[in-house]
């Protein structure tokens, strides 16, 4: 598609991209009281713009990419980084409660679309073998934005204001058009087939199997994650100081993480890498109820969370890509739809023992339950396939 030089710039620009997505993404999370202060409403209330900008993902990741699919990818992937940067700069802005939910909103519809279409480019610009290993070049972005891009948003919201957190998102999408306008080759359109053979993808039982096992799945992680601040401060003996750090020792984690999962996924098939990563991702949050009684293990052992839990995001972006034949970057715009309902579902089931008087390791307990049910989906999956490939041998035998 292009050299090896022009190929890394595009990866690199597509990294930008997830950069800015993680960290509009994330930071709101940290600068929450700061939000509510300002626009003068309870925390919980300032909590529903979380929501609002998981909820642009959910409905803007199929429906964006299916309206630009007779659209050139290169273009379509700047149009969504442009909508990106606007809103997200307008979210800088926001005098009311209102205002913001809207923009937050708007600003998550282009998240999903632009990792879908960005993965499968990411594929087609790698050396043949390693598209694996390009489409984590990519999530790079989003990971390393928790280790930087989060912590200084943070700081900026809380020392100065919170606006300057999404200013800064803005910023960094303006360059991030600038480097697709600049580096990305030429491509072909989004959809070959147009939108309405595209739909067709839903009819797939598989796909869906896949979503809910997504869902579920990394719902397993967020279970943890969302309660990661009262378990360090309430069972580790942690001050809220360390909040900050442990987030980003985490943070680092997920960046280890992204890479070693796309080695899974060469190496195995990328269900099975699932479903190692999984197995896994049950095994950690099952010791960190243990473990979390330690002020120093429970900071080792939050690095080795994140970095378990990051294994599967290459592996299940292959995953969706290689079940949507013909319409991949539909396919694989899906899975950050069901990423964010596991964002969501996480917190949810999370929360549940803890409104019944449970300790704050109770959501770690709910976690692997989770990410245990995912392991069961997946196995199912991988048994099914078998099955279906068996009966069309026999079929072929009794052709022939």
């Amino acid at each position: 598609m292009g050299s090896d030089k022009t190929n890394k710039k595009a990866l690199f620009a597509l990294a930008m991209g997830g950069f800015g997505i993680g960290m509009t993404e994330f930071v709101i999370m940290g600068i929450l009281p700061n939000v509510a202060t300002s626009l003068q409403i309870t925390i919980p209330q300032a909590g529903h713009f979380i929501a609002a900008y998981a909820l642009g993902v959910v409905v803007g990741a199929p429906t964006l990419t299916l309206l630009s699919g007779r659209w050139s990818a290169h273009k379509v992937l700047l149009f969504l980084m442009l909508w990106f940067t606007v809103f997200n700069t307008i979210s800088a802005f926001s005098s009311s409660y209102e205002m913001l939910l809207v923009t937050r909103f708007l600003s998550g519809l282009p998240h999903g679309a632009f990792f879908g279409i960005g993965a499968v480019v990411a594929g087609k610009l790698a050396k043949k073998g390693k598209a694996a290993q390009a489409i984590a070049i990519m999530f790079a972005g989003l990971t390393v934005a928790n280790v930087v891009g989060v912590p200084l948003g943070t700081y900026l919201g809380q020392h100065y204001s919170w606006s300057l957190s999404f200013i800064m998102v803005g910023v960094v999408g303006v360059f991030t058009m600038l480097a697709l306008y600049f580096w990305m080759p030429q491509l072909e359109r989004s959809s070959s087939k147009g939108m309405v053979k595209d739909l067709k993808v839903f009819k797939s039982l598989e796909l869906w199997i896949i979503i809910l096992l997504t869902i579920v799945g990394t719902g397993g992680f967020f279970a943890w994650y969302s309660y990661i601040a009262p378990l360090l401060t309430e069972v580790s003996g942690h001050s809220q100081t360390m909040v900050s750090y442990a987030m980003i020792i985490a943070g680092s984690g997920m960046v280890v993480g992204n890479f070693i999962g796309a080695k899974m996924a060469e190496k195995f098939s990328p269900m099975r890498a699932v479903i190692i990563s999984l197995s896994l991702m049950v095994t950690v949050l099952l010791l960190n109820s243990v473990i979390a009684t330690n002020p120093t293990g429970i900071l080792i052992w939050t690095f080795v969370i994140g970095m378990i839990s990051f294994t599967v995001s290459t592996p299940i972006q292959m995953a969706f890509i290689k079940s949507a034949k013909g319409s991949e970057m539909l396919g694989a715009s899906m899975n950050h739809s069901a990423f964010n309902m596991g964002n969501a579902s996480g917190a949810y089931f999370g929360g549940l023992p803890l409104a019944m008087g449970a300790d704050f390791t109770a959501p770690s307990i709910v976690g692997a339950v989770m990410a245990g049910s995912g392991v069961l989906i997946g196995v199912l999956i991988v048994i099914t396939r078998r099955s279906k490939k068996r009966r069309m041998d026999r079929a072929l035998v009794y052709d022939q």
